[in-house]
C-alpha cells in the first residue's frame, strides 16, 4: 500500500549497504548493553546514598568530561582515520565497563568510584560519538542520509524500550544484584568492535588542519554564524535540561510504586516504546518542509508530557505520559540530526557533529543535576514539574529570539 509505505521508516539504507547494516546491527546490540549500565548506576548510586541529588550528581560526573573533551573530539575526528578512531575508544568503554562489573561483584559501594568510572566513559565516549556519527554521510548517498539517521533513532528507541525492562528483569531475578548488568554490558562491546573492524579505511580530507584550540574555535565560529544551527542546538538543550527528569525517577517510582525495580524500568520502556512508535513512522518527517517550527513544536510536546508525569498518580497515565514524551522527542531528534547535516560542510562536519554531541551530552547530564536539585531541596514532582513548564516557555522565547530557526524550511540554503 503506497499511503502506508509512505508513512515507514525507509529501509533502503540497510538493503543497499553492508557495512550500514553491520554497524547499525553491532551499535544496536552494544547499546542495549549500555543501557544495562544506564539502568544500573543510577540504582546503585540510590541504593547507597537513598538521595536523588546524589544521582543527579552522577550528571556532573559526565557532564565535565563532555564539556572539555567533546570538541576537541570533533577536532580529532575530522583530522584521522574516524575507524581507527572509534576502535580505539570503543575498545576504552569495554574496558570501564570491565571495572564497573568487578566493583559490583567485589562490593565495593563507593559512590565516588562510581562517579570516576562514569567520567572515563564519559571522556571517551566524547570522542567516540561524534567520530561515529560520522559514519552515516561516509556510508550512504546523500539522498539516503536521512533515511539512515531515521534508521539509528529506530535502534535507539528499540534499546531505550527493551534495555531498561530487561536490566529491570535481570536485576529483580537477581535479588536487586546489579553484577549481571554491567558484566553484559561490558560483552557486548563486542558487537560493536566487530561491526567497525569490518569498514573501510576513513582517513582526513586532504589539507584537514591539526586538531586543537584554533581547529575547535572554527567549528564554534561557523556554529555561531548560523541562526539554524544554532536554534535545532538551543531547543534539544532546552528540553534535556529542563524536561528530563531521569535523576527524579527512582525516589518517585518508590513513593508512588513501593520502589519496584521492574517498574522502575517499565519508565524507561515507556520513553523508549512512543519513540519506537513515532521511529517507525517517520516517512513523512523526511519530506517535512517547514523542519524548524515542527521541532520547536515537539520540543514543547515532550515538557508538557513530563509536566503531566509528575502529576500523574496512577501507573497507566505515568507510562502513557512517558510514550508521548518519547514519540516527540524521536521526532525532535531525528530533525535535529538531519538540520545538522544539510548545514554542515564536510570540512566542519566532525566539529559540528561534536558540538551536536556534546548539546545532548551536556544537556542530559545538567538535567539530571537540575532535576536532582530541585527535587532535592522540593519534592521530586515539583522538580519534574516545574522543568516540564520550563521547557514549554522557553521553547516559545527560542521561537522568537532565533526567527530564521523558526521560519528553516527542508533544503534551504543558509548562510546564517
Amino acid at each position: 500500500m503506497p499511503f502506508v509505505s509512505g508513512l515507514l521508516t525507509d529501509v533502503t539504507p540497510l538493503r543497499e549497504s553492508a557495512q550500514f547494516r553491520r554497524l547499525w546491527m553491532g551499535t544496536a546490540l552494544s547499546a542495549v548493553g549500555g543501557s544495562f549500565t544506564g539502568f544500573a548506576v543510577p540504582l546503585q548510586v540510590y541504593d547507597i546514598t537513598r538521595s536523588s541529588f546524589a544521582v543527579g550528581a552522577i550528571g556532573v560526573a559526565s557532564v565535565v568530561p563532555t564539556l572539555t573533551i567533546g570538541l576537541f573530539g570533533g577536532s580529532l575526528a575530522d583530522a584521522v582515520d574516524r575507524r581507527r578512531l572509534v576502535l580505539a575508544m570503543t575498545c576504552g568503554q569495554a574496558a570501564v565497563s570491565a571495572l564497573l562489573a568487578f566493583q559490583a561483584f567485589a562490593a565495593i559501594s563507593s559512590v565516588w568510584l562510581l562517579y570516576v568510572l562514569v567520567a572515563a566513559s564519559s571522556a571517551l565516549s566524547a570522542i567516540n560519538g561524534p567520530a561515529r556519527r560520522t559514519f552515516v554521510p561516509s556510508l550512504l548517498r546523500p539522498d539516503q542520509v536521512a533515511a539512515g539517521l531515521a534508521l539509528n533513532r529506530v535502534s535507539f528507541q528499540v534499546t531505550l524500550m527493551v534495555g531498561p525492562a530487561l536490566a529491570g528483569v535481570i536485576t529483580a531475578a537477581a535479588g536487586g544484584h546489579l553484577q549481571a548488568c554491567y558484566l553484559l554490558d561490558a560483552l557486548s562491546f563486542g558487537a560493536s568492535l566487530y561491526s567497525v573492524a569490518r569498514l573501510p579505511a576513513m582517513p582526513p580530507q586532504p589539507g584537514a588542519g591539526r586538531p586543537g584550540p584554533r581547529a575547535v574555535t572554527e567549528g564554534l565560529g561557523f556554529l555561531r554564524r548560523s541562526q539554524v544551527l544554532t536554534g535545532a542546538l538551543l531547543a534539544d538543550l532546552n528540553a534535556t535540561i529542563f524536561g528530563l527528569p531521569v535523576a527524579l525517577f527512582p525516589a518517585i517510582n518508590a513513593e508512588r510504586f513501593g520502589g519496584n525495580p521492574t517498574t522502575l524500568g517499565l519508565f524507561m520502556t515507556a520513553i523508549g516504546f512512543g519513540g519506537l512508535v513515532s521511529a517507525a513512522v517517520t516517512g513523512p518527517v523526511g519530506r517535512l518542509s517547514r523542519q524548524g517550527m515542527v521541532m520547536l513544536t515537539t520540543v514543547a510536546i515532550w515538557g508538557a508530557a513530563f509536566a503531566g508525569f509528575a502529576l500523574a498518580r496512577t501507573l497507566w497515565l505515568v507510562l502513557g505520559l512517558l510514550v508521548v514524551a518519547g514519540a516527540a522527542d524521536t521526532v525532535t531528534v531525528v530533525l535535529r540530526g538531519t538540520i545538522v547535516q544539510a548545514v554542515a560542510t564536510d570540512e566542519f562536519r566532525g566539529r559540528l557533529t561534536a558540538a551536536e554531541y556534546v548539546i545532548g551530552g551536556v544537556g542530559d547530564s545538567l538535567g539530571r543535576l537540575e532535576s536532582g536539585a530541585v527535587g532535592s531541596l522540593t519534592s521530586p514532582a515539583l522538580g519534574a514539574l516545574s522543568g516540564g513548564v520550563a521547557t514549554v516557555v522557553l521553547t516559545g522565547v527560542i521561537a522568537l529570539a532565533l526567527p530564521a530557526f523558526a521560519r528553516y524550511r527542508a533544503g534551504q540554503a543558509t548562510a546564517g
